[in-house]
């Protein structure tokens, strides 16, 4: 019987099979006994570090790197994670090692919610991202096509001082957050779909399905690093949440694409001449027709646009405002400056892109409220192959989280980096269009937001127009309250309200 045993060919392979397994695996450990490794704090069987962050994950890593430095390995579940907290390791990550992590990382969670990776913002690096940010650079978010939308910018703007005038007049608070909600979505909306869904119970059930999503895809769950704990979203109803999200995001983005058809009485393949011609609905149908992308590809584009130009914009709008009301000395500079600029404009002309050129201080103000609430606060990348970082090996398929939260409030780059100060902006060359990774709002390198020109354009246009026709004030009852909103946006958790009176001229 053993001779027997030992003569079968399939004994002999299965044999060898192993010991090569085993040797592969001892030597895998080997190496990465070998391989220096980012400090890291202790960790629990099972979870790893996930029990010491809380709901604000940023400003979990943040308190963590005080301890463990700017480079730190976590463990989420048994999935080693890298937490990167300064200028210098950023420049390296998004930079240096650009092309090694040029993927992003995915959970159930956020496939579900984004059409199985056909978004340009989780798409894996390739053939078909390529395609994605050609499409967005060259003819959705280009220069020239985000000075088309400025008569929407323009127009909306128009309708919040109807608004804000109405509060005026029966002295009520205004409520901003919702008027920025409001106006971003609005713009958005008009831009990418061709016209609103604001109005109406159906338009306010569309906005909170935006910050619905926002919330569910910036969660951290168990089940995506701990498999066999997958009951745990089951059971607390997460699971259907995502379904009903998903199921409404699409029901929604189908009636757009719908709308775009019916409104010329077309199916796809035909031309015309339609309310929807520029929108950004219209040129990716154009594409469609071409065969470069399908129909879920169409919905998952739009729904970047409007997730990224509504809670982001939105949120930067929010924060912009909070600081400026809760120091009225920075208020009453940027009134002065702006007041100046316009000083020979009555109400009916518009604030051009000259005038914008001028406003120093108001890039300053947008820039120091960037570095202080980037809305995105942590940017995650994952390494394509092994990698040497800072002196820190970094195998392949490990997470990078870029804090930029932490990297805009780190005290070896900023003075005094928990005080909002925009004077430290005049006459620095620091931009947060991705070269500098001091700032980085909107990341860097590949992976960088492509619609930073879309998100600033309205930002600064109302901003300006904000601070020369009104005159703002936190009301009596009003503190500073400042938490923030756990989710990928990281907007005020309680809505913002302002007492406004009409400038006097």
């Amino acid at each position: 019987m053993d001779a027997f045993l030992l003569l079968n060919p399939l004994f002999c392979f299965l044999t060898a099979a192993s010991f090569l397994a085993w040797f592969a695996l001892k030597r895998r450990r080997t190496n990465q006994q070998q391989r220096v490794q980012p400090p890291s704090p202790p960790r629990l069987p099972i979870l790893g570090n996930l029990h010491q962050l809380s709901a604000l994950i940023h400003r979990s890593f943040h308190a963590l790197g005080a301890k463990y430095g700017p480079v730190m390995l976590l463990h989420f579940g048994s999935r080693p994670v890298i937490i990167i907290q300064s200028s210098a390791a950023a420049a390296k990550i998004m930079k240096a090692h650009d092309l090694v992590f040029s993927d992003k990382p995915t959970t159930r969670t956020l496939r579900q919610l984004f059409y199985n990776h056909k978004n340009l913002f989780i798409a894996p690096y390739g053939e078909y991202w390529r395609k994605l940010k050609s499409i967005c650079v060259l003819q959705l978010l280009s220069p020239k096509r985000v000075q088309s939308f400025r008569f929407i910018r323009e127009e909306e703007i128009a309708i919040c001082f109807e608004k804000i005038k109405a509060c005026c007049s029966c002295s009520s608070p205004v409520n901003l957050s919702e008027l920025f909600t409001s106006f971003t979505n609005d713009m958005t909306c008009r831009a990418s779909c061709g016209k609103k869904y604001s109005e109406g119970e159906d338009g306010r059930r569309f906005v909170r399905l935006l910050t619905e999503l926002m919330q569910l895809g910036g969660r951290v769950n168990v089940g995506d690093f701990v498999p066999w704990l997958w009951w745990i979203d089951r059971m607390t109803g997460f699971d259907r949440r995502v379904d009903r999200v998903a199921k409404e995001v699409d029901e929604f983005l189908e009636m757009v694409i719908q709308d775009h058809l019916n409104s010329r009485g077309l199916e796809i393949g035909e031309t015309g001449h339609g309310n929807h011609e520029d929108s950004v609905v219209r040129v990716l149908l154009n594409v469609y027709r071409d065969n470069t992308i399908d129909r879920d590809s169409i919905k998952a584009i739009v729904l970047d646009m409007i997730v990224g130009g509504t809670e982001t914009t939105a949120a930067a709008l929010e924060w912009t405002m909070t600081e400026l009301l809760k120091h009225p000395n920075v208020m009453n500079k940027l009134k002065c400056e702006v007041r100046a600029i316009l000083k020979d404009k009555n109400h009916t002309i518009s604030i051009t892109n000259d005038d914008l050129e001028q406003m120093h201080y108001l890039r300053a103000v947008v820039k120091e409220t960037l570095r202080l609430h980037p809305p995105i606060a942590l940017l995650a990348r994952v390494a394509r192959q092994d990698v040497e970082v800072m002196g820190y090996g970094i195998p392949a398929g490990t997470m990078a989280l870029i804090n930029a939260w932490a990297v805009g409030r780190d005290p070896a780059t900023w003075d005094e980096p928990d005080t909002f100060k925009p004077e430290r902006f005049i006459g620095s060359s620091i931009d947060f269009k991705g070269v500098d990774f001091e700032l980085i709002p909107f990341g860097a390198g590949r992976r960088r937001c492509p619609g930073i020109g879309f998100a600033m354009a309205g930002v600064e246009l109302l901003l300006a127009n904000l601070i020369h026709k009104f005159e703002w004030e936190l009301p009596r009852s009003e503190d500073s309250d400042a938490t923030e909103q756990p989710g990928s946006v990281t907007a005020r958790k309680n809505p913002l309200f302002a007492v406004a009176t009409v400038a006097q001229f």
